[in-house]
């Protein structure tokens, strides 16, 4: 049997559409800032914004492996007031969040727990779960709880560039 007649890569008219590697924003690409992702019980895989591919709109993808609530309430404490990890944001555009348990025999068990706050409100997800959050609306915090196995996550925010203001006024813009 003849092999298929397709190669995946960057190469071609349209390769250029292709992301197979990570390329983050300076402001993420640090290795102090790469540490502290990791740290916190994730994985980044992609990240897309306008900068990486002109005309794109923004996402991030990342397994998460390991709980990270302590983790992550250490590292905004270590902020301080005017910090932006994990504090209550908004966007001035929609953003998806979404999380997906890694059995594929069972494609809704999130085999964890994520806990997110919207708008004051505390959410506990134990299934897969796709979040749609409208221009405006507030999130955040946001832990991984639990983790039986891993777990797949993404955000997509429809701007070519991430970025939030919190409620503090801090603005922090992924560059």
């Amino acid at each position: 049997m003849a092999e298929p007649d397709y190669v995946m890569n960057d190469g071609g008219e349209y390769g250029n559409y292709i992301l197979q590697d990570l390329r983050l924003p300076a402001v993420h690409a640090a290795p102090e800032a790469v540490e502290r992702y990791e740290r916190a019980g994730r994985r980044r895989v992609h990240w897309l914004d306008g900068r990486v591919m002109p005309s794109a709109f923004q996402i991030n993808t990342a397994w998460y492996y390991e709980a990270n609530h302590e983790y992550m309430d250490r590292w905004a404490e270590e902020e301080g007031e005017a910090g932006t990890i994990g504090k209550p944001h908004v966007h001035a555009v929609d953003e998806l969040l979404c999380f997906y348990g890694s059995d594929p025999e069972n494609p809704y068990d999130l085999n964890g727990e994520v806990e997110i706050w919207i708008e004051g409100e505390r959410h506990l997800l134990t299934k897969s779960s796709l979040i749609y959050l409208p221009a405006g609306v507030s999130h955040l915090p946001l832990y991984v709880n639990r983790v039986e196995r891993p777990i797949f996550h993404f955000s997509l925010l429809l701007d070519a560039e991430y970025a939030f203001a919190c409620e503090n006024g801090e603005v922090f813009e992924a560059r």
